[in-house]
């Protein structure tokens, strides 16, 4: 099977709510965001050990009425020509499954929901949908085209599904939050992300100070005008959400 399987955690439940959920992370990526916090998973080094799918699929089959699903995340999972057959795998298990991705690869992404391989869908919308915007925070040129065609397909699938961004001092602020709102409209879920000057793919990223909390309020009010379920990773829902 063509997957690299870089990182395997057994048990959490933070990553996919309401679900107890193991979460296999895959090598490589096709973006250089500098804030990335996986470097490893980025470039991975010949010294990175690659997990064996069996032992992923064999502990699975153990934890059986324990686990309720699995998280396949990255690096981007759809660089891998093996991903459909170990989403195949997953669900021969019974277990549901979701895809961390950044959208730019909407026919595979559509082949994988029409095959009813996916049972959630988080994708990552790094600034507002304009070329240069968005090959400023990626730190590489991708098609905006094939971001939006992946948004519309995942808000018109009728699976479960969530848009996040990661809110860093040096690329967004107030006028790109609700730029990339509007164009999220009729998403059920959009979770804001505090950038950490931690582990960063770029070093001097470590010397950005993050938003203050009261910040990324204001900017989830801005965004909740135009997202259903606007919130922040880590706290709870604004009463009424």
């Amino acid at each position: 099977m063509a997957v690299q399987i870089k990182g395997f955690i057994e048990n959490s439940l933070i990553e996919w709510e309401g679900m107890i959920s193991s979460i296999v992370f895959l090598s490589g990526c096709n973006f250089r965001c500098s804030y990335c916090h996986s470097p490893h998973l980025v470039n991975p080094t010949e010294d990175l050990e690659t997990i064996p799918m069996e032992a992923v699929i064999g502990y699975l089959k153990k934890k059986r009425g324990w686990v309720d699903g699995v998280v396949v995340s990255g690096g981007e999972p759809t660089l891998h020509s093996g991903l459909k057959e170990l989403l195949k795998e997953l669900k021969a298990l019974g277990l549901k499954v979701k895809l961390d991705t950044n959208g730019t690869n909407p026919a595979l992404l559509e082949e994988l929901i029409e095959d009813g391989l996916l049972d959630c869908i988080a994708m990552d919308i790094k600034a507002p949908l304009e070329d240069e915007n968005y090959r400023k925070v990626a730190g590489t040129a991708c098609s905006v085209h094939d971001l939006r065609r992946s948004v519309r397909m995942i808000i018109e699938s009728g699976l479960e599904h969530e848009f996040r961004t990661t809110v860093c001092p040096s690329y967004l602020g107030e006028k790109e939050i609700e730029d990339i709102a509007r164009t999220l409209r009729g998403a059920k879920r959009y979770v804001l992300q505090s950038f950490r000057p931690t582990n960063c793919l770029d070093p001097s990223m470590l010397e950005v100070t993050a938003y203050p909390p009261d910040k990324l309020r204001h900017f989830r009010k801005v965004a909740g005008a135009h997202v259903e379920g606007c919130r922040i990773r880590g706290e709870m829902e604004p009463a009424g959400s």
